[in-house]
């Protein structure tokens, strides 16, 4: 963390004095805390089978509803974060999810519980991209020097959520196993409501940017019912069929809402999300990479927590700590990220990350039934992780690329729009893959362990190839590094990444053992 020593120097914002090293200090933790979240529900869904009563088809919804609500109001929360203060929606945001982590804890039903973790969405939704807009405003760009700090910043940001992610999936199994899954949810309720008291002495204000003469309600709605409605098609046409009416139907709604969106914001005067940074083609190229990277990186975390409690029959504690390597690996990836992309830039940061994860992915699609640890599950965690923390980094940086303070809240909810669609839709056709490939291979006469192996592996191989098309897509849409704009940056919760284990539906998308 020595970054954060170095970054320790005051700036000034808003003509108030801020340490940047405290404030720096204080967004990582929320950013961990996020993260840590996530790699705690994850390990613990299997235990609400029992412990709450959940029926197998309705487990998933614990992660569902959280996806739904994040992904459906990013693009909203950054612009609350533009409109109404950074720095209040962060703190507004922090407390509203350590709320909803406590009634979590205390849920008396299922139901209760998904309430619970929709409110969590919606919480994340606002507090993350104003996070990411503080974190901007704190380090600002103006000279080469301040360049530097800001992409130390990122790096110690992505490096606290990879620690955040290991942290997590340790934690959640030894809480889950000594204390019960209600643990998993009160833990972090203390460390939100600190964080949320210690902000007025640490951060910027971040005060509302651009005038104040209204609200874009008609976009807020149809985008964000657009979203949701897209990404609950996504997440549920596992269970009723790709082609039912109910998806049919509810996808077509939701596009129609976001073309009606498109046109609401051509013609208000004041949109939610001006059309025109759309044309700036760093910002456009980082989205479309993303979407990618995160449809072939995030089901990889689902598919390898079956593979090891289905399939080689870990415990929970057990699970999680074998995933830990491709946490740390991001966090090494991560710390070292940004000074990889002021010497090669962006575009061939993000192109050899990419290139790396799908060479873990695809050496990972290999697990056999009776697979060895260290040559099918750790060994590729570590390069998938490496891959993907260095790619992530880059495009963090280059999705708010040339974006100024008023814009820093929109430009980090596009990207953390971008990675929670990607993560819904990658899991969507890749739980798909593996649910098809199981299905054939128990017809077969495979075993249950072979027929899930396989299926977990193809589906890896799928995720393998999209990482190489983003890569391609990267060769395509990004500028070199001549063409491109002075290195501004930006942080995605991979926690979004691991955070976003939280996005990933968990339930009767594959057969279970």
């Amino acid at each position: 963390m020595s970054a954060v020593a170095e970054s320790a120097a005051p700036a000034v914002s808003g003509g108030r004095t801020v340490n940047r090293g405290a404030a720096l200090a204080l967004l990582a933790v929320t950013q961990f805390v996020l993260v840590l979240d996530a790699g705690i529900v994850g390990v613990a869904l299997p235990s609400l089978v029992k412990g709450l009563g959940f029926a197998q088809n309705d487990l998933s919804w614990v992660t569902n509803a959280y996806t739904l609500m994040f992904g459906g109001f990013l693009l909203l929360g950054g612009r609350l974060a533009d409109y109404f203060g950074r720095r209040r929606m962060f703190m507004g945001g922090l407390i509203l999810f350590s709320v909803a982590s406590l009634v979590g804890s205390l849920s008396p039903s299922p139901g209760w519980l998904i309430g619970a973790r929709a409110i969590q969405g919606f919480a994340a939704a606002v507090v993350s991209p104003a996070a990411l807009s503080l974190l901007l405003i704190s380090f600002p760009d103006n000279t080469d020097a301040e360049k530097a700090e800001r992409n130390k910043a990122l790096g110690v940001w992505g490096a606290v959520a990879g620690a955040g992610g290991a942290v997590g999936l340790i934690l959640g199994g030894m809480l889950t196993d000594w204390f019960g899954w209600e643990a998993c949810f009160w833990v972090n309720v203390p460390i939100g409501v600190a964080a949320a008291l210690v902000a007025p002495r640490v951060l910027p204000v971040g005060a509302p940017s651009g005038p104040r003469t209204g609200f874009d309600l008609a976009g807020a709605f149809t985008v964000t019912a657009g979203l949701a409605s897209v990404v609950f098609v996504l997440v549920n046409a596992q269970k009723v069929g790709w082609t039912s009416p109910e998806t049919l139907g509810l996808g077509a709604v939701g596009v129609a809402l976001l073309v009606a969106f498109v046109v609401v914001e051509a013609r208000t005067r004041m949109p939610l999300v001006p059309l025109s940074i759309f044309r700036r083609p760093v910002l456009r190229g980082a989205n479309v990479a993303s979407v990618l990277q995160v449809m072939g990186l995030m089901p990889a975390f689902f598919f390898m927590t079956l593979y090891t409690q289905q399939v080689l029959g870990y415990s929970p504690l057990k699970s999680g700590l074998s995933l830990v390597p491709i946490a740390l690996a991001i966090v090494v990836a991560a710390t070292v990220a940004g000074q990889l992309v002021a010497k090669v830039g962006i575009k061939a940061t993000t192109i050899g990350g990419m290139v790396v994860m799908a060479a873990g992915l695809l050496w990972a699609s290999g697990m056999p039934a009776d697979g060895s640890y260290v040559t099918d599950l750790l060994l590729p965690q570590v390069v998938i992780g490496l891959g993907a923390g260095h790619a992530w980094v880059a495009l963090t940086i280059a999705g708010t690329a040339g974006a100024s303070e008023e814009e820093s809240g929109l430009a980090s909810g596009l990207l953390n729009t971008s990675q929670q669609v990607g993560g819904a839709l990658g899991l969507a056709i890749l739980a798909a893959v593996a649910s098809a490939r199981t299905s054939h291979l128990f017809g077969t006469g495979d075993n249950p362990a072979q027929a899930l192996s396989g299926g977990f592996g193809t589906a890896l191989l799928v995720g393998a190839g999209l990482g190489v098309l983003a890569a391609v897509a990267t060769v395509f849409l990004l500028p070199g590094k001549n063409a491109m704009p002075a290195v501004d940056e930006h942080a995605i919760e991979l926690a979004e990444e691991t955070d976003h284990i939280a996005i990933l539906p968990v339930g009767d998308a594959v057969p279970a053992k």
